[in-house]
């Protein structure tokens, strides 16, 4: 029978190592090893069969050793001893451990049975082995006990400190939270057993954070311990919790980890302006939603709770300025609305109002959460541009309207209080073929060439105004000019008709069909009349029969007809319109003879070929051929003569020239020559006198804008018609003088260099004269000087 042996174990730290051993009775049919149970195989249920009514004592039995962690002597450490009833003491049994750590953490006796550890052993790694245990005999190797197991349980020690496994930790809590507000629990865990005595019973205390929060010791929850604490004053907290073992006795282990704690912000602060008073300026051009400033109420608080909106609530300038809310920087922008005049108001006056569009109840009353202030404006006056009226022109003219008729009244005036004088022209880009003429100071807009609606039926021009005193000041209007359609088009053919008659036609065949058509376009829509001219109203041959729908048909008259007397023939035809007045035109049908089949299908349409005489021979024909070449050599022979005759006679070196305008060769460029034609010279006279005038590259009329031209200088309409129609002639001919070109020619006399030549207020005097100066004056005079520089025999000038 197998026995436990229990002994103290004086190498144990505490001297309680302690071999727990049982005795008890086996069942039959099972053994129990460390409190559980195995069931007999089938063998050893048929050897106990007989012994069912039989009480056996069980020959070794036991539950589990004990044994101290953390043992840190230098000889092993006992942990128990096997005994069994069968070993007398003599060596003969022999003891052997197998199982878990049997040999490495745990040896045995093998002669006494004692069991020993030797390793270090740490609960927290492994708290119990299971071991199994057999008595063999040592000279046979037989067992002489079944095999039986045990374990062995480490008993705790208080080794390991309480640990925050997920600390540190960070929490946020409302501001102004009331006294007891939960922040966050923290949690530490202890390795050591927690159902052996205390040392894992941990007691949670604050070492840092006091007096703003507190921590309940035994759930670790972190609460609010102070009232009103405010974001604005402090925001960040480091709290430090401890956490003790051994239910905080002394002696006990501790831990500890950061809580850091930050105060979220509530609406607890109103908004409020720095400035009671803003002063602001904008431009009277400045466009509409242009930024004019920008105001802003602080606001101490944060995020949502910082968010303003910002409106007008009273002022005269509500209906003329508008403020939006920027929601990045919470500042209230102050645009435009509507344009502005210095002419008509140059300051005006906003209250604004910035509130908290989100409001929390129970702070409401530290409120109100808005505030207003007053925004001045001044309005800057900048110099504008003229200004027309109405800002869009619609014109319908007539095409057949005479040159030089003034279709619209063109009108602007400066905005500006200075109200500067306004100068009108038409920018050239809009009207390439300069169709029309705008007078300078009245605005009036004229026909400068005749109108062709089926040409061009829509004008699209722009007029332009330019103050007086500032050119760089232009105002523009569109002016679109419908030219209305006049009844100036007679009716004519589609297209070239020819026609086609057989020689066994009968009479009333018809042969053509004709249509025209028309470039007007009648409101009452095109309708066209049919009818041979006078000169064919009897025409024996062929008849024409008006459809009444715009188209015609060429009938015969007769039949019969023969190629070999007549081929071909020539009908003319009337064609007149509906319009007012009545215009008409004649086309002419040709109208061949053919020879036809049966059926009436043209065989052949060519004339017999015309022979000529045979006395008419080809010499004859180059001979009249040389005639008309020696008429045409007399006819340019004769031209050349008399175009000989209008050319200047050339001056004889001998001939007296005084007094004589002996050649020049100049005349204007026309109208493109800018550099010799400038109309502003038609109303300002005293522009006349300008010698030299420095070329620029501009239009004629923009040119002449910049220069003063007194307004009481208008000239008359009739004068305007005048010179448009000139100018008109003067384009359409080019052999036409240049009516529109001014030149300025450098004569002899006051303000020439030469001063005055003239023989006729000399000192008559019989003293000779030198004229020897006259080679100074230059190339210009060097036929003078040839001539008076020398001196005859008698002393005479000549």
């Amino acid at each position: 029978m197998w026995t436990s042996g229990r002994m103290s174990n004086a190498k144990n730290l505490l001297g309680l190592g302690v071999s727990l051993y049982f005795w008890g009775l086996m069942d039959l049919t099972t053994t129990v090893l460390s409190g559980s149970a195995r069931p007999l195989t089938e063998g050893q249920e048929d050897n106990l069969s007989d012994k069912l009514h039989q009480r056996m004592k069980r020959s070794w039995v036991w539950n589990q050793f004990f044994v101290l962690e953390e043992y840190t002597g230098t000889d092993p450490l006992y942990v128990g001893k096997l005994h069994s009833d069968m070993d007398r003491g003599d060596g003969s049994i022999k003891y052997i451990l197998s199982g878990e750590g049997a040999g490495i953490v745990f040896t045995i006796d093998d002669t006494t049975g004692d069991i020993h550890a030797i390793q270090r052993l740490d609960r927290e790694e492994r708290s119990q082995y299971t071991l199994r245990a057999q008595a063999l005999d040592r000279r046979t190797g037989r067992p002489m006990e079944p095999e039986s197991e045990f374990i062995i349980k480490i008993q705790d020690i208080n080794d390991n400190e309480p640990k925050f496994l997920d600390g540190p930790y960070v929490a946020s809590v409302p501001e102004m939270s009331p006294v007891g507000t939960s922040v966050i629990q923290v949690t530490a865990t202890d390795a050591d057993d927690p159902t052996y005595g205390n040392s894992a019973r941990v007691v949670y205390s604050i070492l840092q954070g006091q007096p703003y929060f507190s921590v309940d010791s035994r759930t670790g929850l972190i609460r609010t311990a102070l009232m009103n604490m405010d974001r604005e004053a402090k925001e960040y907290y480091e709290v430090i919790i401890q956490a003790k073992d051994m239910g905080g006795q002394l002696g006990g282990l501790a831990g500890t980890t950061t809580v850091n704690i930050t105060l979220s912000d509530v609406n607890d602060n109103p908004p409020r302006f720095p400035q009671k008073h803003y002063q602001m300026s904008v431009l009277e051009s400045a466009p509409v939603s242009s930024t004019v400033g920008r105001v802003v109420a602080k606001d101490l608080d944060e995020g949502i709770n910082a968010e303003m909106k910002y409106s007008l609530v009273d002022g005269d300038g509500l209906d003329v300025f508008d403020i939006n809310t920027d929601p990045n920087y919470q500042v209230g922008i102050i645009t435009v609305r509507k344009p502005l005049s210095f002419e008509s108001k140059k300051s005006y006056t906003l209250k604004v109002e910035g509130a908290n569009p989100h409001l929390e109840m129970r702070f409401l009353n530290l409120g109100p959460f808005r505030d207003t202030t007053t925004v001045h404006i001044s309005v800057e006056d900048v110099d504008e541009p003229p200004v027309f009226e109405p800002s869009f022109y619609f014109v319908e003219v007539p095409e057949d309207v005479e040159i030089g008729t003034t279709i619209q009244i063109i009108s602007a005036k400066d905005p500006d209080v200075t109200n500067n004088s306004i100068r009108y022209s038409i920018d050239r880009s809009s009207d390439p073929g300069r169709f029309f003429y705008v007078d300078i100071t009245s605005g009036a807009l004229m026909t400068a060439r005749p109108l062709d609606r089926e040409d061009i039926s829509w004008h699209n021009i722009t007029v332009l105004a330019m103050e007086l005193n500032n050119p760089s000041q232009v105002g523009s209007v569109s002016v679109t000019v419908k030219v209305l359609d006049v009844n100036d088009n007679a009716p004519e053919f589609a297209q070239f008709y020819e026609a086609f008659v057989c020689e066994n036609a009968k009479a009333g065949q018809l042969i053509q069909t004709v249509s025209a058509i028309d470039k007007d376009e009648p409101q009452e829509g095109q309708h066209f009349y049919y009818s041979l001219a006078p000169e064919a109203a009897n025409n024996p041959n062929f008849t024409l029969r008006d459809n009444q729908d715009n188209t015609a048909w060429i009938l015969t008259r007769r039949s019969g007809f023969r190629q070999h007397e007549q081929n071909t023939f020539y009908l003319p035809i009337l064609i007149s319109d509906n319009g007012r007045p009545v215009l008409s035109s004649t086309g002419t049908l040709t109208v061949h003879v053919c020879s036809c089949d049966d059926d009436g299908m043209v065989m052949s349409c060519n004339a017999e070929t015309y022979v000529l005489p045979v006395s008419l021979s080809r010499g004859a024909l180059i001979a009249i051929l040389a005639c008309i070449f020696v008429l045409l050599v007399l006819v340019l022979l004769i031209l050349s003569m008399r175009r000989q005759r209008k050319q200047p006679y050339i001056i004889d070196e001998e001939e007296n020239i005084h007094e004589n305008i002996v050649r020049y060769d100049d005349e204007g460029g026309g109208e493109q020559d800018t550099e010799a034609f400038d109309i502003a010279a038609m109303w300002n006279p005293r522009e006349a006198q300008l010698v030299v005038k420095n070329r620029q590259d501009m239009l004629p009329e923009i040119e002449s804008l910049s220069r003063y031209v007194p307004q009481a200088c208008v000239m008359d309409n009739n004068v305007h018609n005048y010179v448009l129609a000139k100018l008109y002639e003067a384009d359409m001919d080019l052999w036409a003088p240049p009516f529109d070109s001014l030149q300025t020619y450098m004569f002899e006399g006051n303000g020439s260099v030469a001063e005055s030549l003239s023989s006729l207020q000399s000192v008559t005097t019989d003293s000779d004269q030198s004229y020897d100066y006259l080679t100074d004056w230059g190339p210009r005079f060097k036929k003078l000087a040839e001539m008076y520089g020398a001196t005859d025999s008698s002393g005479a000038l000549w």
